[in-house]
């Protein structure tokens, strides 16, 4: 692989050139952001032709559309292990957070359809399988069979565990940027959601027929 931690571009003789294209961009991204993402420099960094990174991915919006793409298939892969568990909703939660922390390239441009082709069929296909499993772990986590229910908790869930990966990767939250740390911030933190939730519960406003009204 090149060597992305050097001031010189690197030459790249062989193996998988799109696969070291996205590595170069998330190092790329997590060192100066998105913005200032060129496939020039990225090109440059790697070693190759200026016009190698278009011809993977014809522009900038179709790179970060197949990073997004990747990091579905990463987390995918981290949370499918957790199913089957009775606490698989809670893990999941602990692999979504991880993940985030580990990858923070991938975790800024998976969800801002501003920067991405929302039409992409392999960036639709990885989306599918990633939430899939988030849909499975409620459904095994509470015992819910109504579709509509699910799809309720599951974005219940996820607002949770988003906003807490949020929180920690713009170091909001007092704890070390560690994915080690996750299950121990988990336990802390949901020893406090458990007592918010309980008492909060009869003061939440009852459920509209259908959402946005």
């Amino acid at each position: 692989m090149p060597n992305l931690d050097a001031g010189q571009p690197a030459a790249y003789h062989h193996g998988d050139l799109r696969s070291a294209l996205l590595e170069a961009a998330a190092e790329e991204i997590s060192t100066t952001g998105v913005a200032q993402l060129s496939l020039r420099e990225l090109a440059r960094r790697v070693g190759v032709s200026h016009a190698a990174p278009a011809h993977h991915f014809g522009d900038k919006t179709g790179l970060l559309t197949a990073l997004a793409a990747e990091g579905y298939r990463i987390l995918h892969e981290h949370t499918s292990p957790v199913l089957g568990s009775p606490d698989a909703l809670v893990r999941a939660g602990e692999q979504y957070v991880a993940f985030a922390i580990a990858h923070p390239a991938h975790f800024s441009v998976m969800f801002d359809p501003h920067l991405l082709r929302s039409s992409d069929a392999a960036l639709d296909h990885e989306r599918a399988l990633a939430f899939g499993n988030f849909f499975t772990a409620v459904q095994q986590t509470t015992g819910t069979s109504d579709a509509e229910q699910v799809a309720i908790e599951a974005m219940a869930a996820w607002s949770v565990v988003h906003g807490v990966a949020v929180l920690w990767l713009q170091g909001n939250l007092p704890f070390p940027l560690d994915a080690a740390c996750v299950p121990d911030v988990f336990a802390q933190l949901g020893a406090g959601l458990r007592t918010v939730v309980v008492a909060s519960a009869n003061h939440l406003p009852a459920r509209p027929d259908r959402l946005g009204t």
